[in-house]
This record gives C-alpha cells, structure tokens and sequence, in this order.
C-alpha cells in the first residue's frame, strides 16, 4: 500500500549518501567516487559470474560514469600538469578495458581495473592521512601529543589554483 520495505530502505540510503556528500571534504568526495567505482566493478563480477547480462552491464556503465564523470572531471589539467596528465590517460584507459571487458564479457579486465583503482584509492587514502590531511590519527587525543599548529597558508585538501584535482 504504501511501498515495499525495500524502496523504503533505498530511499533511506540515498538520503544518508546525499548528506554524506553534502558534509563531505573534497578529498573525502574523491575517497567517494573510488569507491563507489570499486563497488561498481566488484557488482559486475558478481553478475557475469552469474550469467546476468543487463545487470552487469548496468555495473560496469556506473563504474565507467564513475570514473569519467567523476574521477576524470575532477582533474585539473593545468595546475596538475604531468600528474593530472598522467591520471587522466589512465581514468581513460581504465574506461575502455571497462568497455571491453562488457563486449567481451571478460572477468580478468575488470580485475585488472579493480586493482588499478584499488591502488589508486590506497594512495589517495594516504594523502589524507598525512600530516595534511584530516584523520583522527592526527588529532591530540589520538596521539596524545600536542596538537601541531593548523598552517593557515597552505591545506592540501582544499580546492584551490595549485591543486591537480578540481572540485
């Protein structure tokens, strides 16, 4: 009568992933789009192992979205320079062995994506656990250590002019 429990759930899902978005600190954005691409890949190989065609399919266009519209746009190609250059040949090149591995139906493409952004999120989880970066490992009560003082001049996760990733 009023709709299943299952669309009340997704429902309520989708309202926890806007706030979190909304709150959410650009670096914690891209850790977003990792992996949300990551469960994206690990759902198509679900759904090939499976023999369930459309939803694989429906998988790999949200990990390839994902990667293209999200990863790849949030470049910055002129203050990222070699980097930003670097990332984007590899989003693209991540985009069509997705694309294939659909035509295909190939399980080992979609590994080898899913371990190139599995590796890329590792490295990006690192910046921001960093001195820079906003974990609770650098907090006072976590190190029970002096806090070190905030540089108001420079925060590296702050979308700005000299940062590769735009926001």
């Amino acid at each position: 009568m009023f709709g299943s429990v299952r669309n009340g759930a997704n429902a309520y899902a989708k309202v926890g992933m806007e706030t979190g978005v909304a709150s959410a600190s650009p670096h914690k954005l891209i850790v977003m789009l990792f992996e949300g691409a990551l469960v994206a890949i690990k759902t198509a190989m679900q759904n090939m192992a499976d023999g369930n065609i459309p939803e694989k399919g429906m998988a790999i266009s949200k990990a390839i979205l994902i990667i293209d519209g999200g990863l790849r746009a949030s470049l910055d190609k002129k203050a990222g320079g070699n980097i930003a250059e670097s990332l984007d040949a590899l989003y693209e090149y991540m985009s069509q062995r997705l694309l294939e591995a659909n035509l295909k139906n190939n399980v080992k493409m979609l590994e080898e994506v899913h371990t190139l952004l599995l590796d890329l999120k590792t490295a990006w989880d690192a910046i921001g656990s960093g001195p820079a970066g906003n974990s609770e490992a650098n907090t006072p009560a976590a190190t029970d250590a002096p806090a070190a003082p905030k540089l108001s001049a420079y925060d590296a996760l702050a979308p700005n002019k000299n940062s590769f990733v735009s926001v």
